[in-house]
């Protein structure tokens, strides 16, 4: 038996999971990181290469060793990492600078990107299907106001995943679904446009080679065998973003195909043809996906999961005891009360993240609204199902939203991560939708996805779809009940309401946003 590897390095840790070539993950090690802080810098997160090369070459000797396999017994490997984090080289190939993903210390370049270059970040996003926020170039601009001695030396560029590929083969080079999320990217023809970073005078020679997901890069090399254990036979091959690996591995490959991934944030990704323009609104983010042909329209919810965990840790101390007598999860105890709760949760409205406004993004206070003094229907059990319902009302007037600038029809959605364990989450979801929703066995999605890459680039598979149809498996299906979608229309059109005149509230600085993009002013 031959296996693959896939490597993942998320925000808060890498994991090293090998699957076998029928898509069984055999073994999974994983190590968390954390992104420092550079004194003096406010929210910024560096990643930090040396210590996080040494937690990789852990988590793949671990894998191997929890496995009982050998280094030669991995016909491949891919890495996949969480987009919008670069890595900077220079001509030696050295690591100079890296920022980790939620790195936001570039507000003051934003601002001066968008108040002296008028139009600019319209017609990049146009070409690219995404803004300033969370691009690269506002932070290599950080750099060379700040770091003028490291920016004079900067060689090169990539992703986080694609540095995991370097130090493994020696090759430094740029995949269209993660590199697109730098800016820097033409969404059509999938590959850099070093003009843009020379408009706004920024070198324009960094932007190396860009290889399809599924593309062998090399080898093993020998000096990363040594601290890896791997074979100098292992294949490396190229991998690409978390997203949209994670896309395919839940079987999201083709046009028109929906998933929602509901994590600690949730994304609403949509399959579209690479030819769609980017809508003229900006309120919604397109990327490259792991498929050639295609691109993918995706909606972002801050911190529905993060939210939960907030919610249970505050306030939900007795049904820890619950979960801890009875040997199950506390979000069983909290999902099975929150199930005898009414359809609207007692028109309870919870105020967190908003839709997306890829082009003005900012989010309201946290709050409750319509809470009441009746402690038999305004409880943790009410308002927990009402947070269940907002995640999923949000994500519904997202995928709203790509339907509208796309004329996808979308009947039918993928949901995974940990919001989709439970029960009742996914039927809240069918309902608001009005779609069939379906959970994949599979938990690693986003790793299974690195294996189907490394599994191309070794010709196991014809292609990420050829993967995608092999190895996907599907676990529970849950129908929309119509009845129930009625009441959350009528919920959505109120929540938008209200949403608008929370803002307000910041906007006349009453009360706090909950998140802001950078260079965004409030």
């Amino acid at each position: 038996m031959q296996y693959l590897m896939a490597i993942d390095a998320g925000t808060g840790s890498i994991r090293a999971v090998i699957f076998d070539t029928l898509g069984n993950q055999i073994s999974v090690a994983q190590q968390e990181w954390t992104h420092l802080e550079e004194g003096g810098v406010a929210n910024s997160m560096s990643f930090d290469f040396e210590a996080n090369w040494t937690l990789t070459c852990k988590c793949i000797k671990e894998a191997l060793e929890t496995a009982n396999l050998r280094g030669e017994d991995i016909l491949a490997l891919s890495a996949t990492s969480m987009r919008e984090g670069i890595v900077l080289y220079d001509k030696e190939g050295r690591e100079l600078w890296a920022v980790a993903n939620v790195d936001a210390r570039a507000s003051h370049e934003v601002r001066y990107l968008k108040e002296h270059f008028k139009g600019i970040e319209e017609e990049f996003y146009a070409l690219s299907g995404q803004t300033f926020a969370l691009g690269a170039i506002p932070r290599i601009m950080w750099l060379k106001n700040n770091r003028p001695e490291i920016y004079e030396r900067v060689a090169k560029i990539s992703m986080i995943g694609d540095w995991i590929l370097y130090k493994l083969c020696g090759v430094i080079a740029t995949d269209p679904s993660n590199g697109g999320t730098t800016g820097i990217f033409s969404l059509k023809n999938r590959t850099w446009v070093s003009e843009m970073a020379k408009r706004v005078g920024l070198a324009d020679d960094i932007f190396g080679e860009v290889l399809e997901v599924g593309t062998l890069m090399g080898s093993v090399s020998k000096e990363a065998s040594v601290v890896t254990t791997l074979s100098t036979q292992t294949q490396v091959v190229m991998g690409g973003g978390d997203v949209q690996l994670g896309s395919a591995g839940l079987g999201v490959v083709e046009v028109g195909q929906a998933a929602v991934l509901g994590g600690s944030f949730w994304q609403q990704v949509v399959n579209i043809d690479k030819n769609t323009p980017p809508p003229k609104d900006m309120g919604i983010r397109v990327n490259p996906h792991v498929i050639s042909s295609q691109s993918q329209a995706e909606g972002i919810t801050f911190f529905s999961g993060l939210i939960m965990r907030w919610f249970r840790d505050a306030f939900c101390d007795m049904e820890k005891l619950e979960a801890a007598e009875r040997g199950v999860d506390v979000y069983t105890i909290m999902e099975e009360k929150a199930s005898s709760v009414p359809v609207g949760s007692y028109g309870i409205l919870p105020i967190f993240s908003d839709s997306m406004k890829y082009g003005k993004w900012y989010h309201a206070a946290p709050s409750f609204l319509n809470l009441n003094i009746n402690p038999e229907i305004c409880n943790r059990a009410s308002m927990f199902r009402s947070l269940q319902e907002n995640a999923a009302i949000v994500s519904s007037i997202n995928l709203d939203k790509i339907m509208d600038f796309t004329g996808v029809k979308i009947d039918t959605i993928v949901f995974a991560g940990g919001a989709a364990k439970g029960f009742l989450w996914p039927q809240i979801l069918s309902d608001v939708t009005g779609c069939i929703v379906k959970i994949p066995k599979v938990t690693e999605a986003t790793a299974l996805g690195g294996a189907m890459a490394a599994g191309v680039g070794a010709g196991v598979y014809k292609d990420i779809t050829d993967a995608a149809k092999k190895l996907v498996i599907w676990d529970r299906v849950y129908e929309p009940n119509i009845e129930n979608k009625k009441v959350y229309e009528t919920i959505k059109i109120k929540f938008e309401e209200a949403y608008a005149v929370q803002l307000k509230l910041v906007d006349d600085s009453i009360t706090t946003s909950m998140w802001r993009a950078p260079g965004h002013k409030v």
